[in-house]
């Protein structure tokens, strides 16, 4: 929808964009820290538990700051994922909820429960994720159950049953590569089917989906569709990425999302989903302005879609959450990114040039 507004020509990209992000380990709201990891997921999760705890801003005011960033930046709908583990237990948990409570009025949060350290191999991790379900948690999480756990069964029949009994979704992160990935899309797809949760469960990263024979990719891809299993990507650097258009034109439901914003995993991203956008079409080689408006969709129609936002869009009884920008089309909002001028959440203004109102 393309208006004209003095000497600019205004962009309307539909409603905000959703945002898909960790912000309980976020940076933000502190001066510059040096990235203190090593490459290891072990390693990452060893920092954590020696830098989060000694930080001198809560995970409350941490996270806030990263939610206001997002919204200045457009983004009115956030799913995020908190870890729960023998370590932190449900303390990062609490500071997003209220976090999350501060900033109903600006954005929709929605909270993963996330098993970081494992499941089986973490005792007691099991009655934490369903305490956090319990506490305000919107859905369950799980992470490479064979790499991760080593027992890809008890973690899925763990989380599923979580699930089933708590009535909530499922997000689980597969970062497993290859052959290996691709049979955690399976088991992932045929409890989702046995447990009657089509539609309500999402695979993060799927780095496998991109590691397969193309026979292989085409197969999983009617499979998650036959399934309502959706696919988040944040495009991240140095995997292979699933093939993320052949996907969506199976009939997967493809969103895409930040990862890791400025945060003790990663010092890179600030939580502009245009900028995401620009980051994952420069990896998939988009060029083209048609392409451009489908990726948008998958960085917010899409997402809201997964997310179960109601009210999605910008028509008539729709509840007037969208963003303007400086740009002819939808190419060039992704190509330029430029600043975001309005930001409206349920018909208020709470943005305008960058700033929170």
């Amino acid at each position: 929808m393309l208006s004209g507004c003095g000497q600019h020509v205004w962009t309307d990209v539909g409603n905000q964009t959703h945002g898909y992000l960790v912000i309980a380990k976020t940076l933000f709201g502190l001066p510059w820290m040096p990235h203190r990891a090593q490459p290891s997921r072990m390693s990452r999760i060893e920092t954590d538990q020696e830098t989060l705890p000694a930080l001198p801003l809560s995970t409350a005011a941490r996270a806030g700051a990263l939610i206001r960033r997002c919204i200045a930046q457009g983004t009115g709908h956030i799913r995020t994922h908190v870890d729960i583990t023998p370590a932190f237990k449900l303390s990062a948990l609490e500071g997003v909820l209220a976090a999350r409570e501060a900033h109903a009025h600006l954005a929709s949060v929605q909270i993963v429960a996330f098993p970081q350290a494992g499941v089986m191999r973490a005792p007691g991790v099991a009655e934490l994720l369903e305490d956090a379900v319990r506490a305000g948690a919107d859905l369950m999480g799980g992470i490479d159950p064979s790499e991760v756990d080593r027992d890809a069964r008890g973690q899925l029949d763990t989380i599923f049953g979580i699930a089933e009994r708590q009535g909530v979704g499922i997000d689980i992160h597969l970062h497993e590569p290859g052959e290996l990935g691709l049979h955690g899309v399976q088991e992932v797809c045929a409890r989702t089917k046995a447990h009657g949760m089509q539609g309500m469960v999402t695979i993060s990263h799927g780095f496998g989906l991109g590691g397969v024979a193309e026979s292989k990719q085409k197969a999983a891809a009617e499979l998650m569709a036959s399934t309502g299993v959706a696919l988040a990507s944040h495009g991240a650097g140095g995997a292979t990425l699933p093939p993320l258009f052949a996907l969506a034109e199976a009939g997967v439901r493809v969103f895409c999302g930040n990862d890791d914003v400025r945060d003790t995993w990663s010092p890179y991203g600030n939580g502009d989903m245009l900028v995401r956008a620009a980051i994952i079409g420069w990896r998939l080689d988009v060029r083209h302005d048609p392409l451009l408006e489908r990726l948008l969709a998958m960085c917010s129609s899409v997402g809201a879609g997964v997310l179960g936002i109601a009210g999605h869009g910008v028509a008539e009884g729709k509840d007037a959450s969208f963003l303007t920008i400086p740009a002819e089309t939808v190419g060039e909002a992704i190509g330029q990114h430029p600043p975001r001028r309005l930001v409206f959440f349920r018909g208020r203004l709470v943005a305008r040039d960058g700033a929170i109102l």
